[in-house]
């Protein structure tokens, strides 16, 4: 089966290195999102298996949409991502219940394979 992507994030540049990056780990990308209301209606509309989601997003938190998301697209497997480290976030990162975490820096097809290839 094919896997699709959604990618969230406010900054369009990081949006286009992200599509290339979802692209060469093998996943379609459905849809490119610049905030979090745009993602919710991608996400209801395309159902992806994996969601990049940034945490700062200009309307609402990325953190805040996590059950939305998995409400919407059973199973989806989510990535955040963010220019902070994933401590800046105290437990909320550990807790929500996503596949990974990955600094914007260190974003790359390794680390993406390896966050939506863990069970």
């Amino acid at each position: 089966m094919h896997r699709n992507a959604v990618i969230v994030d406010d900054h369009a540049e990081f949006r286009a290195l992200a599509a290339e990056l979802v692209s060469a780990a093998g996943l379609g990308v459905a849809a490119l999102c610049p905030d979090g209301r745009t993602a919710l209606e991608a996400i209801a509309a395309v159902r992806p298996q994996v969601v990049l989601l940034d945490i700062q997003l200009p309307d609402v938190s990325g953190l805040d949409l996590i059950p939305q998301i998995m409400s919407l697209s059973e199973g989806v497997c989510i990535v955040l991502v963010s220019t902070r480290d994933a401590a800046d976030y105290g437990r909320r990162v550990a807790d929500s219940g996503v596949a990974g975490f990955i600094p914007k820096a260190e974003l790359s097809v390794a680390t993406l394979t390896e966050a939506i290839s863990r069970p």
